[in-house]
C-alpha cells in the first residue's frame, strides 16, 4: 500500500456506558476478534489529542466488552467517555492480508463507471448497524451520496490504481399507468 495509507486513523472501538461505580466502561470493538482491541497500546481520539490506555477488557452479553481505562477509577470519569470513539494509526495496524482491506483503505479512491467515467471519490465509509456503506463525493458540487458496500455495487477494487468500480442499483420506477 501506498504511504498515504499510514496517516490514516482507523475506528477500532467506541465506548458506551459506565458499568458500575469503579470506572469500568462498555466497549464496542470494531476488530476481528473483539478483545483484540485492547492488544494494539495506546489509542487516540480522532483528533489524536486525547490518548486512551485500555488496561484489561472482558467480554459483556453477546456484542460488546467491559474495559477498564487507565486513569479511569470512577463511574464519573467513565461516564466522560460516553460515545468516544477509538481510533489507531494505519501505520500501526497488521498488514491485510491478501484480497483483505482495512475499510480506511477505501478513503480518497476514485468511484468509477463501469464505463470508465469518474463518479467522484470515496470521502468517509459508515456503518450503522447494517453492514458497511460507502459516502461518495461526486466531482460537482452536488451533496454526497451513500452506496452499500456490496460485491454487487462495488465488483471491483484496485488499490495500485486508485480506484473502485460502482455499479449503482438500479432505481425502480413507476410505470405510467393507462
Amino acid at each position: 500500500m501506498s504511504s498515504h495509507h499510514d496517516n490514516k486513523l482507523v475506528l477500532l472501538g467506541r465506548f458506551g456506558a459506565p458499568h458500575g461505580v469503579r470506572g469500568e466502561i462498555r466497549l464496542q470493538s470494531f476488530t476481528s476478534n473483539a478483545t483484540s482491541i485492547a492488544d494494539y497500546g495506546v489509542l487516540t481520539d480522532k483528533t489524536g489529542a486525547k490518548s486512551i490506555e485500555l488496561l484489561s477488557v472482558h467480554p459483556h452479553g453477546k456484542d460488546m466488552l467491559l474495559a477498564r481505562v487507565a486513569g479511569v477509577t470512577s463511574r464519573e470519569r467513565a461516564q466522560a467517555l460516553t460515545g468516544l470513539e477509538l481510533y489507531l494509526s494505519r501505520a500501526n495496524l497488521p498488514p491485510a492480508q491478501e484480497d483483505e482491506f482495512y475499510c480506511a483503505d477505501l478513503i480518497g479512491l476514485r468511484a468509477i463507471a463501469a464505463n470508465g467515467e469518474t463518479l467522484g471519490h470515496v470521502c468517509d465509509v459508515r456503518n450503522f448497524g447494517a453492514g458497511d456503506i460507502l459516502e461518495i463525493k461526486p466531482l460537482s458540487d452536488a451533496e454526497t451520496y451513500f452506496l452499500p458496500f456490496t460485491k454487487l455495487i462495488v465488483p471491483c477494487i484496485d488499490f495500485t490504481a486508485g480506484y473502485l468500480v460502482i455499479n449503482p442499483p438500479i432505481e425502480t420506477q413507476a410505470s405510467p399507468e393507462d
